[in-house]
């Protein structure tokens, strides 16, 4: 992750409205405090330490840049003391402003916030303040006030992908186009995320491959997914529970992911892509499955609907730290609820 960072501006892949308007900043030498938010592995951190680079040179680095990260202390104390020092005090020798970078800074106190807003008014005209959070509401009206606020959404796959190869060419991985589908959809945006998924999985497997990446993250694959839904839509409760009890507990998989990944199936009819699965099974259990799927490819609206509405429920059970066992047969009993509706419907 840090050998790929970008150095310079011009490296950065995404955010293009945002970096020209920063280049414009530095060029024209009116560079404002900035606030940088969104979440992570999307380029805050890079982007502020590329403009510092174009700024100043090696050499002067350590007088002109003072980075404080959230492992740093940065209680009342430290605002008080060496970032106020750092931000009263003139370098003799260089014209121009000072760089204060305090990232994570949503995990400062109310206290040091507080202190900070008055630092950043006084010293204004030789330091530049750039404060990064994940969490825009975690800072204080003040502050944000005082800073241009500029938000970095999770990075599309069109800009990801091609970063992705250029890694991947130079240090010599082999991965396959499912692989890097994969490995893109995993990370969701985040390019830190993504890089860490890749070189854990060449390391762990040598090729990275569908399979493998979802292996390596623990993430349950399409296929088990594709036979949960088919058993809980199928078979009767007690078999399709005692099924899915068993893959759980030999794939180590956790309920909330399982339900992540059926929502989707349900939400974007995902039933499409079990269909074709399922058809493409030659010993299926039942033969009323192809006639029962073919009906259901696309839930009818009202029925889908209460079925969104059950697994909202269930996720809201399952992050107050429910038992996975019932929450589980919920999940079976939303879907058999919704198997009777669909036949007494047809």
């Amino acid at each position: 992750v840090e050998k790929y960072r970008p150095q310079a501006l011009s490296e950065l892949v995404s955010h293009r409205d945002i970096l020209s308007t920063v280049q414009r900043f530095i060029s024209e030498d009116r560079l404002p405090h900035l606030l940088l938010y969104g979440p992570p592995g999307t380029g805050k951190t890079s982007t502020i330490l590329a403009c510092a680079r174009q700024l100043y040179r090696e050499r002067e680095f350590g007088s002109m840049v003072l980075e404080l990260n959230a492992s740093d202390d940065r209680g009342i104390d430290i605002v008080r003391g060496p970032i106020l020092s750092f931000a009263s005090t003139r370098t003799i020798f260089k014209k121009g402003f000072k760089l204060v970078i305090l990232d994570e800074a949503d995990a400062m106190t109310q206290d040091a916030q507080n202190a900070l807003r008055r630092v950043i008014e006084k010293f204004t005209e030789n330091t530049r303040f750039c404060l990064i959070c994940n969490y825009l509401s975690k800072i204080i009206p003040a502050l944000q006030s005082r800073c241009t606020r500029f938000r970095f959404g999770p990075l599309t796959p069109e800009l990801m992908v091609p970063r992705l190869q250029h890694v991947i060419q130079e240090e010599g991985v082999d991965v396959t186009e499912d692989g890097m589908k994969a490995l893109v959809t995993l990370s969701s945006g985040d390019m830190r995320r993504a890089l860490n998924i890749l070189q854990s999985t060449s390391m762990a497997f040598g090729k990275v491959t569908e399979e493998n990446v979802y292996t390596c993250t623990g993430h349950p694959l399409k296929s088990d997914i594709a036979n949960i839904l088919d058993w809980m839509l199928n078979l009767d409760f007690s078999s399709a529970y005692r099924k899915i009890m068993e893959l759980k507990t030999l794939k180590g998989l956790a309920l909330q992911d399982i339900l992540t990944e059926i929502h989707l199936f349900v939400h974007r009819g995902g039933e499409r892509i079990l269909l074709q699965m399922i058809l493409e099974k030659p010993n299926f259990p039942l033969p009323l499955t192809k006639c029962f799927l073919l009906s259901t490819v696309d839930f009818p609206p009202s029925i889908r609907i209460q079925l969104l509405i059950k697994l909202a429920d269930i996720e809201y059970r399952l992050a107050a730290g429910t038992s996975e066992k019932i929450q589980l047969s919920s999940l079976i009993a939303a879907f058999q609820v919704t198997r009777d509706l669909v036949a007494a419907e047809a």
